[in-house]
């Protein structure tokens, strides 16, 4: 780590390595300092590319490495459940869909528990654990290498399962979003799955929260105009909004309840 940094703000880049995220308040607390000299770290460590800020706080900068899949739970966690709801609003009964690997692809199969008559194929062994015991949801895993930071299936053997089938709906995530619209992971053993999953689907839903749009990463998946739907939180008026309308990408926005006891919101 940059020796030019503080010993406070070498401990809040490594906090925000174990766990994801931190808030300028919490953070505060914890120094014992004021609110303003954490912004002036965080300020700092963004400048150097340690950190990007996020509300509130910081997360890790990386274009390279994902955060630690555990941590990304943490990460804007009101907002996912509610992008989970509200995609899992769209899927109808008596439907067969994919689900990709992440943490919200996760909150859209927690909240597609009630469904019935659903077909789900999935490369995400976390998403299987959460429905194979409903008794109206039929639960297909693709066979492959098990990535054991996620518990994610990847490789060709998953690629050519998803192949096999052509499905109503897609729920996909992306772990950045360029402003031109494309759709960015780290692993590309991943976004051969993600991109077999857009090519045999009939209405693929992006699953993505803002934070994404602030964030890079390095293996290209698609463009945004390949997914019908993208289900976010608050985008207000960045210029995503005008590459989707121009493409026709339906964006769908929810919002977390506030009465929410979660220290994301």
């Amino acid at each position: 780590m940059n020796s030019d940094f503080s010993v406070r703000q070498r401990e809040i880049v490594s906090l925000a390595r174990t766990i994801g995220k931190v808030s300028v308040d919490d953070l505060a607390r914890r120094y014992d300092v004021s609110v303003q000299t954490i912004r002036k770290d965080l300020n700092e460590l963004c400048d150097r590319h340690a950190l990007m800020r996020i509300h509130g706080g910081a997360i890790i900068a990386s274009g390279v490495e994902n955060i630690a899949y555990e941590a990304r739970r943490f990460v804007a966690a009101a907002e996912k459940r509610a992008i989970g709801a509200a995609a899992a609003a769209i899927i109808p009964n008596s439907s067969s869909l994919f689900v990709n690997i992440g943490t919200t692809t996760e909150e859209v199969a927690k909240a597609l528990s009630n469904h019935e008559d659903l077909l789900v194929i999935t490369n995400n062994i976390n998403v299987a654990m959460l429905l194979y015991q409903r008794p109206r949801i039929e639960v297909i895993v693709a066979g492959g290498t098990v990535r054991r930071a996620d518990g994610g299936v990847v490789g060709a053997s998953a690629s050519d399962l998803i192949r096999q089938f052509k499905v109503d709906h897609a729920i996909i995530g992306a772990s950045a979003i360029e402003a031109d619209g494309t759709l960015l992971d780290f692993d590309y053993r991943e976004v051969q799955v993600a991109q077999a999953i857009l090519e045999n689907s009939r209405h693929a839903i992006l699953v993505a929260d803002s934070s994404k749009l602030e964030r890079t990463a390095p293996v290209r998946i698609a463009h945004i105009g390949q997914v019908k739907t993208w289900v976010t939180d608050e985008i207000g008026d960045s210029p995503i909004r005008a590459v989707c309308h121009e493409r026709g990408v339906r964006i769908v926005e929810a919002l977390p309840r506030q009465a929410e006891d979660d220290p994301e919101a």
